[in-house]
């Protein structure tokens, strides 16, 4: 999941996706802007065929958390 998760960060940002570290906080660390989060989510929700509830995307910060969210989600 987190070789996932970079890919598509690494495509909507526009950098390397080994270069991401699970730590790295999407906003501050990535140079992600709020559009970019979303557009990140609703490319994951396309991806995996899954709806991302909206407060725990208010929660995520880092990439690390993107990754738990969806591990949890996709194990449901």
């Amino acid at each position: 999941m987190f070789e996932k998760v970079c890919k598509m960060l690494g495509e909507h940002l526009g950098i390397a996706p080994e270069s991401i570290r699970p730590e790295q906080k999407i906003v501050d660390d990535l140079n992600a802007d709020s559009l970019d989060v979303i557009e990140l989510m609703m490319a994951l929700e396309e991806e995996y065929g899954i709806s991302l509830p909206e407060e725990e995307m208010e929660n995520v910060k880092t990439v690390q958390d993107v990754v738990d969210m969806m591990e949890r989600i996709t194990a449901k």
